[in-house]
């Protein structure tokens, strides 16, 4: 049997396209390798939000270039952001790509590649073409978990994002193919749905014949369905998130106390500027309006460091919105260019050594309030979704609360199951403890 082995960069909704990936690819005969060295098929499912996802996959190609020389019969594929932003000259670039497809075109992948990744002729296709994945076979990394797309596309006009460029308009599935796929997998022995979109909270906007339905609706249509014991959904732009979500958020048993709320800066300026259409006074206020229903819940976000004329003042009201909100958890980035954005073209680019010596403060900040955040679990039962064993210790198991906290446990749970853990200490990333029915067995 020849094998593929499908290499991802980026977010969650590249997550998703990997699974599709691999599903359409055991659909055509093709078994999983656990390297690239092993691979008779090697796709690259590529990210390009930021510079770094670039150089790593440019080592990534070279290797996969090297092995290819050894073994021509090899089939190297490029798929995702990149390989759309790059689509008319991905070939000059890197001559031993085969075939490369845009992030809409997953569909298509298994004709590209033919029966066993045999007789590849080079091609590419994208935005002209894009559809969703929904139909197409998957591979899940676990039984229990599944990402459902709600969206693909943006349109928002954020200055620094090559977003909407790569992925296209906004484009909803209907309220009808949503609740069937969910349906589907809560047959199917699914216990945790991630809604994703480029934007959630705009949901439903585009629809033809317009519909009334909106996010919050979807929540809770998802809620209602039998064995769907979680729901997360990202990412949600502050500008969108309605009251209607905040309540359904507040109100269903299923959706779980966890948002992930994009800050990107502080600074009213540095807002204006990005076009993110919201202040840091607004930000604030939603936060307090969502604690204010959901008492428990976590916030985690993204922030940029750096942006095109970012003073010290600019810099300085970022760490005071980190300090008011107390983060649970963030992803921190430093700008980088991106070709077709209005933002690379902007005067008073920031200096590298700028941007560094304010991501140290920034991450500085970031984590403390994580571990202030998490240590203030120590002592409470949390239901923990167990996912398998510890990545670093077999005898230990691995799970996530309801607030999406990684938490390393002793226990006894299969994979798949949801236990009570009693917290016994803390870190800026992670929970420790104990199954409480251990903890029972040993008192």
């Amino acid at each position: 049997m020849r094998r593929y082995h499908v290499q991802t960069f980026g977010c969650q909704m590249n997550a998703h396209d990997s699974e599709r990936i691999k599903g359409m690819l055991e659909d055509i005969g093709l078994g999983e390798a656990t390297s690239a060295d092993d691979a008779d098929v090697i796709v690259f499912n590529t990210c390009t939000i930021r510079e770094k996802p670039d150089t790593k996959l440019a080592s990534y190609l070279g290797a996969a270039a090297a092995r290819k020389r050894e073994d021509p019969s090899r089939v190297i594929a490029v798929g995702g952001c990149y390989a759309e932003a790059q689509r008319d000259r991905i070939f000059s670039l890197y001559p031993a790509v085969d075939v490369a497809f845009g992030p809409g075109s997953i569909a298509h992948l298994g004709d590209w590649l033919g029966a066993g990744g045999v007789g590849v002729a080079r091609g590419a296709f994208g935005l002209d073409d894009r559809a969703f994945a929904a139909a197409l076979p998957t591979h899940r990394e676990r039984p229990f978990q599944a990402w459902v797309q709600v969206s693909m596309g943006c349109n928002s006009t954020c200055s620094y994002c090559i977003v909407p460029a790569v992925r296209g308009r906004e484009q909803s599935r209907t309220p009808g193919e949503i609740l069937a796929e969910v349906t589907q997998l809560a047959q199917g022995g699914v216990k945790e749905l991630t809604l994703l979109g480029q934007n959630v909270n705009s949901w439903g906007r585009d629809l033809v014949p317009a519909i009334q339905t909106e996010f919050g609706e979807l929540l809770r249509a998802c809620d209602a369905v039998e064995g769907i014991e979680r729901i997360r959904f990202t990412s949600p732009h502050p500008k969108d998130f309605r009251d209607p979500v905040i309540a359904a958020m507040a109100e269903c048993d299923a959706v779980c106390e966890q948002i992930h709320l994009p800050l990107q800066s502080g600074s009213a300026r540095i807002l204006k500027a990005m076009r993110r259409t919201y202040t840091p006074e607004r930000y604030l206020a939603l936060v307090e309006k969502l604690r204010a229903a959901i008492p428990d819940v976590a916030f985690g976000t993204d922030i940029i460091v750096g942006f095109p004329g970012e003073t010290e003042e600019d810099f300085a009201g970022t760490l005071a919105v980190v300090e008011q909100v107390g983060f649970d958890s963030a992803f921190t980035f430093v700008y980088s260019p991106r070709n077709g954005t209005d933002a690379a073209t902007m005067e008073e680019q920031v200096p590298h050594e700028v941007k560094i010596e304010r991501m140290e403060r920034l991450v500085e900040v970031t984590q403390r309030h994580a571990r202030e955040r998490n240590e203030s679990r120590v002592g409470r039962v949390e239901e923990v979704l167990v996912e398998g064993p510890s990545r670093t210790e077999e005898t230990v198991l691995r799970g996530r609360t309801r607030r999406n906290t990684t938490v390393n446990f002793t226990g006894t749970a299969d994979a798949g199951t949801l236990v009570p853990v009693l917290i016994e200490s803390a870190t800026s990333t992670t929970l420790r403890g104990t199954q409480e029915a251990l903890v029972g067995a040993a008192n």
